[in-house]
């Protein structure tokens, strides 16, 4: 486990699997930078064979972010990088993020997982870079972008927090709506549960339905 260098001033967290399955993954961060949770999921996706990726997104604003989601003041940072972050350009990291990965001989296929920030990353991914195949958890701000969903051409899958505070229903019913009708997206809802069910250690953390989101 490392990091390592993928454009420009950007870097990751590397980890690898001491056996690889052939797949890498581009793990898309929350709103707190490559902290522990995310090299956590890192760590257990390089346990399970796959060569997994965190790239830093926020390194055009402040590189090497690392808070929790445990005080406010930290809530207040990572809400700020948030608003100041710049979707497009994050996307083109991913997409760096990818190219590093598909380079490697141990890899054959390239996915990403996002999360929050990551999960909305997530759905731009399977709309605009060339990634086999895309998970987002509990995406914010996607319907901003449904005008995409006709690029997807690859398999999306989404996990919906049915009691999500930073998704109204409303918005989440605007998601349903403009995605079900392609054969690429599957969307799955979680009843009673909020925001980062699946994070753990999480003020919403809910073990049964991080566990069948992560099944499947």
């Amino acid at each position: 486990m490392s990091l390592v260098a993928i454009r420009d001033g950007m870097r990751g967290y590397l980890a690898e699997p001491a056996t690889p399955n052939g797949a890498g993954i581009v793990v898309i961060q929350e709103i707190f930078g490559i902290n522990a949770v995310m090299r956590g999921l890192a760590d257990r996706l390089a346990e399970a064979g796959t060569v997994a990726l965190v790239p830093d997104l926020f390194w055009r604003l402040e590189p090497g972010v690392d808070i929790t989601d445990k005080t406010d003041a930290d809530w207040k940072k990572a809400l700020d990088l948030m608003n100041r972050f710049d979707v497009a350009k994050g996307v083109e990291d991913i997409q760096a993020a990818i190219a590093l990965l598909r380079a490697r001989p141990d890899v054959r296929k390239v996915g990403a997982v996002g999360y929050c920030l990551g999960g909305q990353l997530a759905y731009l991914t399977a709309a605009r870079t060339d990634a086999d195949a895309s998970v987002g958890y509990y995406g914010v701000n996607i319907p901003a972008f449904l005008g995409e969903a006709a690029n997807i051409a690859k398999p999306l899958m989404l996990h919906i927090a049915a009691e999500d505070g930073f998704v109204p229903k409303p918005a989440q019913e605007q998601m349903v709506a403009a995605l079900k009708d392609n054969p690429n997206v599957t969307l799955h809802r979680y009843d009673g549960v909020d925001h980062a069910f699946a994070r753990p250690g999480g003020a919403h953390y809910d073990r049964n339905a991080a566990d069948l989101a992560n099944s499947r």
